[in-house]
């Protein structure tokens, strides 16, 4: 399916903002992952709200454009949360832009999820070791709960998500299990939770019935070396473990996410349309919010899908309007 990049003007904006809150008072909530993306002015963003004496100021749209992200669309995803616990600064900064209703979903800090931290400079002296903080649920209700609390009715899904494991972490997927069948236990009710795995082999029925017993989501991912999303939909017990349902369109699966970083930047274009990973979103929203009663639905897209998660969501919601 070969379609030509859009233009900045062919964004249907209005179109977009009519449909997102259609789909919102149905409990669906389909936004971006991350939203400080220059290269969505003069579509989503109109440049001007951040011009500083006569000059775009880059730092002045960082700070502020989640207010107008918010004028469209109903949710995002907080990927920033994945790199550093937040800080009250960060979720006031946060909460302060957005109207009552905006449902803010976070990435889970890597404290939390990494077995061992990866050797990249941010990790400092700790690359290489092992986390003592692995899967520890008194670190998790302190250094992240305890800050969210204040937003805790303004929260969508907090998600887990976990990087490729190696067989030295975890030799077979039931280890890794009984490890998050414990932490998911020790968890506070009364938020929402996903979990989201890099290891397609560890998808299977007793995987998804230990989620279903503690009421998590599995987070339905589209990433490098997982099934396709419409895949995983179909696997025995997948759609069910949770009264909400959690899906992020990441990557193309086999693609690696520095080659479509090269490839789609600075993500103002559709590049390189994927229609399963758009009929498998719609799939999912139709048969949550058809339901009796019906889920509450969660999709966050991101830009390295197909070179614009913009124009993504606006193919995902159409579709999703006209299914219903």
């Amino acid at each position: 399916m070969n379609e030509p990049p859009l233009t900045a003007a062919s964004w249907d904006r209005e179109g977009v903002r009519h449909r997102l809150a259609a789909l919102a008072s149905r409990g669906v909530f389909l936004g971006t992952s991350s939203w400080k993306y220059p290269g969505w002015l003069g579509q989503l963003y109109d440049r001007d709200r951040y011009v500083y004496r006569g000059r775009f100021a880059e730092s002045r749209f960082e700070r502020l454009c989640l207010a107008e992200y918010a004028e469209v669309f109903h949710t995002v995803g907080v990927d920033a949360a994945y790199y550093q616990f937040p800080t009250p600064a960060m979720i006031s900064a946060c909460a302060e832009q957005v109207p009552a209703g905006f449902q803010l979903s976070f990435k889970v800090t890597d404290d939390i999820t990494l077995r061992r931290f990866p050797n990249l400079p941010r990790f400092g002296r700790r690359a290489g070791l092992e986390n003592p903080d692995f899967l520890n649920p008194d670190r998790f209700v302190s250094g992240f709960l305890g800050p969210l609390a204040p937003l805790a009715g303004r929260v969508g899904v907090l998600m887990f998500e976990f990087t490729r494991f190696h067989a030295s972490d975890f030799a077979r997927g039931r280890e890794f299990a009984a490890h998050l069948d414990r932490f998911l236990g020790a968890l506070p009710p009364g938020w929402r939770y996903g979990v989201e795995l890099r290891n397609a082999h560890f998808l299977h029925p007793d995987y998804f019935a230990m989620l279903r017993r503690h009421g998590v989501a599995h987070v339905f991912n589209s990433w490098e070396a997982m099934p396709p999303v419409g895949e995983q939909l179909g696997m025995e017990g997948a759609a069910t473990t949770a009264p909400f349902v959690v899906a992020r369109l990441l990557l193309r699966p086999g693609r690696a996410y520095a080659e479509a970083v090269a490839k789609f930047s600075p993500y103002a274009e559709l590049r390189e349309p994927n229609p399963e990973a758009r009929a498998a979103a719609t799939q999912l929203i139709a048969q949550a919010s058809g339901e009796t009663p019906p889920r509450r639905v969660f999709v966050y897209v991101n830009n390295r899908l197909e070179g614009s998660a913009l124009r993504t969501i606006e193919a995902i919601s159409a579709a999703a309007v006209s299914s219903r």
